[in-house]
């Protein structure tokens, strides 16, 4: 790594640091690095429901800046019960919290995305859309995904998802508020019943020819499926 990448080091929940975590900012700083500073309120654990994560989601941006010298934060309020950052209640903190650091700061502000479903599923595309659309809506300046099956199972993630989730952006960019919200609520029913049983999808080598590093048929007509049900609820690509 070089200083002009970005060095990680995280906050604990809720707004908590450790030893280690000074230690390696102090090492950071030493070496002049980028410094990115990474951190996801838990709605339903300490901080409670949406209001009361949405405004601490807030404080850990500040936080980043006051406690580690951050050049900016990695955000990603996670649901407690379904480990998920897609899910109705997380993205309203998203949303509202970047909305509000927009309006009243000048940090750089990222979100992490860690769908339910793994990839080559509908459903996956789906809830990362959600998220893509609300951070683009709420004026995120870095969209950090995508951690796939919850960003937990072994090579379950694949550049597919990362395409959607920029070609969504780019569809959602100047959008009124107001047809956005209409479009989230309608895309969020499609799967917010279907969490405790998300296809756990396909690995990347189910996914992709390793050989050339291109997806395959099946995975192709899952993608325009699932831009097809977006398109019919009026993102235009």
């Amino acid at each position: 790594m070089v200083s002009s990448d970005s060095h990680e080091v995280s906050q604990l929940n809720e707004l908590k640091i450790d030893l280690d975590a000074i230690s390696v900012v102090a090492h950071y700083q030493g070496n002049s690095d980028i410094i990115m500073d990474e951190q996801m309120p838990i709605f339903g654990g300490y901080a409670g429901g949406v209001e009361e994560t949405a405004i601490v989601n807030i404080a850990t941006h500040i936080n980043a800046f006051v406690m580690n010298n951050a050049s900016w934060h990695l955000d990603g309020p996670i649901h407690i019960r379904w480990g998920s950052t897609n899910t109705r209640e997380t993205l309203m903190i998203a949303g509202w919290t970047c909305a509000a650091i927009t309006e009243f700061t000048d940090i750089l502000s990222g979100n992490q995305y860690y769908p339910c479903a793994g990839p080559c599923t509908e459903m996956c595309l789906l809830e990362l859309s959600a998220q893509s659309i609300t951070d683009t809506a709420s004026g995120r300046e870095i969209l950090s995904g995508v951690a796939s099956a919850k960003g937990v199972a072994l090579d379950k993630t694949t550049g597919m998802e990362a395409r959607m989730m920029g070609e969504v952006a780019r569809a959602t960019a100047g959008m009124e508020i107001e047809e956005v919200n209409k479009i989230l609520d309608s895309l969020v029913k499609m799967y917010e019943g279907n969490y405790a049983k998300a296809p756990s999808g396909k690995t990347f080598q189910e996914c992709y020819d390793v050989k050339t590093v291109t997806p395959t048929a099946e995975y192709l007509k899952v993608y325009d499926g699932a831009r097809k049900k977006l398109e019919d609820l009026g993102l235009v690509f």
